[in-house]
């Protein structure tokens, strides 16, 4: 009994969620009491791949690892061994009904489709969540875990690594002063995996029936999604090219691209997307995402900044040569270009990596009139900073109440691509479109049988 009242102590956090544009919000009660050199107990939910890295990531920080959960043993197997210690398990309820006085917190690198059951169940139980980007499969799931993190108190980080890195504290420091002026327009874009996320050489395909191999509990892999016979064209890598799994191009890549204008700007929710396709029609093809996109979203005026237009390209599609741009200056396959009144900022992925300003000349009379205050708090990595949240009491920099909205916009142009050339209007306060019935029905996608939020 002492043991269960110690672990339930050591979760009293704040209830209130929440970053502050120019540093860290503290929460105001129900912080972490531990003591600083005390380790935080960690299970890892899904770790073939990129869930695997989330977890050496944390282990890494001195943090104990207890339990590792994964629905295909052969595919998690050289983590199993890396954590001989850790307790071993295929379903994520299991582990939590035989181990829940035993787990602090989870981090949860499974397929899109499965990140909100999971979610949920971890956060009703009190424990804190790093989840893999995107936070959730569609729009209702994100917002049904923004409202569940924020009533629980618990510390959320999204895996948009790249949000802890100097560089996007950077470019937003450059925004706020002004470097490049008043900034209406963004174009971002990714060139990466166009033979993942485009699948439609493999449609004719779909429906063949494929033995499920060894080691792999198949139904615990479709978790929520209405059942469709396995195949080895989405287990395990190819499902983010598949649209009752994944999310395409959009949902992998924007919050990593759009991250930085994104704080930098203080967006939030766009008042309209419009989206064209290529070579993609979707009542034919929209069991996959097209071989290239360009998604434009109008975000409008906001405290003292003026309306913003984004402009999303991937795949076979490129970011436009802006007016202006010295002719020796390159533009990202992946990456963004700010486009301010007074220069521009360009950068790449992954936390505005080599972000610079252009021309030359406006870098020089910005360097020789700046201060360069630093105005946002330097963290040493995305796994510290939650980490170090759940020890402080405050929240982490991409905590559901950011890393929420900036999953929703890119979730709302995986919908705008099922309608490409209409202008959809998005009432954020309603959560649906008001002038598309259509397009509402993929706000909230269905669950099968058994599974429900």
């Amino acid at each position: 009994m002492k043991h269960q009242a110690h672990r339930l102590d050591r979760r009293r956090f704040l209830a209130r969620t929440g970053l502050s544009v120019a540093a860290f919000q503290f929460l105001p009660s129900r912080v972490f009491s531990a003591s600083p050199n005390e380790r935080l107990n960690v299970a890892g939910i899904g770790i073939g791949s990129r869930g695997g890295a989330d977890v050496d990531a944390v282990a890494g920080e001195g943090q104990n690892i207890v339990a590792l959960c994964d629905v295909d043993a052969n595919y998690a197997a050289k983590k199993f061994e890396q954590y001989p210690k850790a307790k071993r398990f295929t379903d994520f309820r299991v582990m939590f009904d035989q181990l829940d006085a035993e787990i602090d917190a989870v981090t949860i690198g499974t397929p899109d489709h499965t990140h909100t059951v999971i979610a949920l169940e971890a956060i009703k139980r009190g424990k804190h969540v790093y989840c893999e980007k995107p936070l959730a499969h569609s729009v209702h799931e994100v917002r049904h875990l923004m409202t569940a993190a924020r009533e629980a108190g618990v510390v959320t980080q999204l895996g948009n690594q790249g949000h802890s890195s100097g560089d996007i504290r950077r470019l937003c420091e450059w925004v706020w002063d002004g470097a490049i002026g008043e900034v209406r327009e963004v174009h971002a874009a990714c060139d990466a995996f166009r033979d993942v996320y485009c699948q439609l050489r493999n449609l004719p395909k779909f429906r063949d029936r494929n033995e499920v191999p060894a080691g792999l509990d198949y139904d615990l892999w479709i978790g929520p999604v209405p059942f469709i016979p396995y195949s080895p064209m989405w287990v395990h890598w190819n499902w983010r090219g598949w649209m009752p799994f994944g999310t395409g191009c959009i949902g992998d890549w924007f919050c990593h691209v759009l991250d930085p204008s994104f704080w930098a700007l203080d967006l939030d929710a766009p008042s309209s997307i419009r989206a064209e396709v290529k070579d993609y029609d979707p009542a034919r093809d929209g069991l996959t995402y097209p071989p290239g996109t360009e998604i434009t979203y109008e975000f409008p005026a906001k405290g003292k900044r003026g309306p913003v237009k984004v402009v999303w390209h991937d795949g076979e599609n490129r970011i436009p040569r802006p007016a202006g741009l010295e002719a020796d200056e390159g533009l990202p396959g992946t990456g963004a270009v700010l486009i301010g009144d007074q220069g521009m900022i360009i950068h790449g992925s992954h936390g505005a990596g080599g972000c610079r300003i252009t021309p030359e000349k406006r870098l020089n009379e910005y360097l020789a009139g700046s201060q360069r205050e630093e105005k946002i708090p330097r963290v040493k990595n995305h796994a510290w900073d939650w980490i170090e949240a759940i020890r402080t009491g405050r929240q982490a920099g991409s905590n559901f109440d950011f890393g929420g909205p900036l999953t929703q916009c890119g979730l709302l142009g995986a919908v705008a691509i099922r309608f490409p050339g209409q202008t959809l209007l998005w009432d954020n306060e309603a959560g649906a479109f008001t002038n598309h019935g259509a397009a509402n029905a993929y706000v909230r996608t269905p669950y099968r049988e058994g599974w429900t939020l």
